[in-house]
């Protein structure tokens, strides 16, 4: 019982869209009527407000390690790994598919670079780490976001192991960010994919 409340709590936490509520408070329009329409702080970040952008990246990011942090300390012993790995990959769904936000979610980067700092700091920043080097060298958050994602599965098998459920937490998620990614490697394959300074039309 203790397990599945914190998993429910923890796709209800996800579910809070940042992106939205930020966008409204500094008075933008909904990130998800401009740009690529994602929810989400690169989206955001597009309507030429850095601050409204960093807010964003912040919460989302923050949503995704508290919802880890509560299952870590509330679990039942002896099902806390478990409870843990459900917390983090709900919570991520939650930011994808938000119950709050009529289920338009973003593609849910930064939720889970929380949840892998929330899993293991060492993940958190290995994840971060590659999302930096492949933003740098081709500036495309999208293209940084798939191959950190790809890159945290492997790391987490690195660390703890096909059989751990951090392994399937992970590897579930990271199949889910780069399937909602699906638009942007057509667009990358197409050389179409918009680029860091690119302000969208709003």
């Amino acid at each position: 019982m203790n397990t599945a409340f914190l998993a429910v709590a923890a796709y209800l936490i996800g579910s809070v869209s940042f992106a939205v509520i930020v966008s409204r408070a500094f008075g933008l329009p909904d990130p998800r009527t401009y740009g690529s329409g994602n929810p989400g702080a690169t989206n955001v970040l597009r309507s030429g407000r850095k601050s409204a952008a960093v807010i964003t990246l912040l919460g989302d990011t923050f949503k995704g390690w508290i919802a880890v942090w509560l299952a870590a300390h509330f679990a039942t012993p002896g099902a806390a790994e478990l409870t843990v790995a459900l917390a983090g990959a709900l919570s991520v769904i939650g930011h994808m598919f938000p119950v709050f936000h009529r289920f338009q979610g973003g593609k849910g980067v930064a939720t889970a670079l929380g949840v892998l700092f929330g899993f293991n700091l060492y993940l958190g920043l290995g994840a971060a780490g590659t999302w930096i080097i492949i933003a740098v060298f081709f500036r495309m958050s999208s293209l940084a976001s798939i191959t950190a994602a790809a890159f945290a599965s492997f790391a987490t098998w690195m660390f703890y192991g096909f059989s751990h459920p951090f392994f399937a937490s992970v590897t579930v998620v990271a199949l889910l960010l780069i399937y909602r990614h699906h638009a942007n490697i057509k667009k990358i394959l197409a050389g179409t994919e918009n680029k860091f300074g690119q302000k969208a039309k709003i």
